[in-house]
């Protein structure tokens, strides 16, 4: 059964600078009905003032990818990686047995732009190994209005990055006012739309979609279209849950 989770509906977190809407249980907000779908277990959507940011902070047996949708934000790890995340950039950081990183919005001007991202975290089929970074450029890709594969670890499944996770893959599409994707059939699917509006089918009938709001799906593929001002969504497909 498809599950439709609205924007407002969504817990909140903030700290200076920076506010926090998370799809999934995650920090001091925990429910136990809502902790993952399928493999994902988080999907948060992050707004960070010029200046502030997540200091360093550590990670591990994690896959984190980040995808931002306006402005730029600084990585940079205890293992020596650094990286400016800006929109039509596919990033991921394996954590592996340890990794501290941080990610922050270095804008020397206090009223400069905020970051806007969307940051995911799917869990690895080991969770040792050493922890790992990539990031690859995939805004032509977009630019087609195709549904582009950002992240993958499916041995089949070509993609941006690749993730350790055999039985996940992240696509991600920027479609015009009346745009539409086929998102692929999936035993756990997770839809997030991160800009626009969006209408489609679920198992449930008709479905509208705007900013925040997530759809939980299993099985077949379904057909979505964007709305009078486009949309940019984010897909996850993956094929086993957490402890199956």
């Amino acid at each position: 059964m498809d599950r439709l989770v609205r924007s407002r509906d969504r817990a909140a977190s903030s700290m200076p600078g920076v506010q926090s809407r998370h799809c999934f249980s995650f920090g001091d907000h925990y429910d136990p009905d809502n902790t993952h779908h399928g493999v994902l277990l988080a999907c948060n959507a992050e707004q960070v003032a010029a200046g502030t940011g997540f200091d360093t902070h550590p990670h591990r047996a994690v896959e984190i990818v980040t995808w931002v949708l306006s402005g730029a934000l600084v990585h940079q790890d205890s293992e020596g990686h650094a990286g400016l995340v800006h929109p039509g950039l596919a990033q991921r950081m394996s954590a592996g047995t340890g990794v501290l990183h941080s990610e922050r919005n270095d804008r020397p001007d206090p009223a400069g732009a905020d970051v806007r991202f969307v940051q995911m975290w799917v869990l690895p089929d080991e969770p040792g190994g050493a922890p790992s970074y990539e990031q690859r450029e995939v805004d032509a890709d977009l630019a087609t209005g195709a549904l582009v594969p950002v992240a993958s670890g499916e041995p089949e499944q070509d993609a941006a990055v690749r993730i350790g996770n055999r039985g996940a893959t992240l696509f991600a599409a920027r479609l015009a006012p009346g745009g539409t994707a086929v998102l692929p059939e999936a035993p756990f699917g997770h839809l997030y739309l991160a800009q626009g509006a969006l209408t489609g089918e679920s198992d449930a009938g008709s479905l509208a979609l705007s900013d925040g709001d997530s759809l939980r799906t299993a099985g077949d593929a379904r057909r979505v279209t964007a709305g009078p001002d486009g949309a940019e969504l984010l897909f996850w497909r993956m094929r086993t849950r957490l402890g199956g």
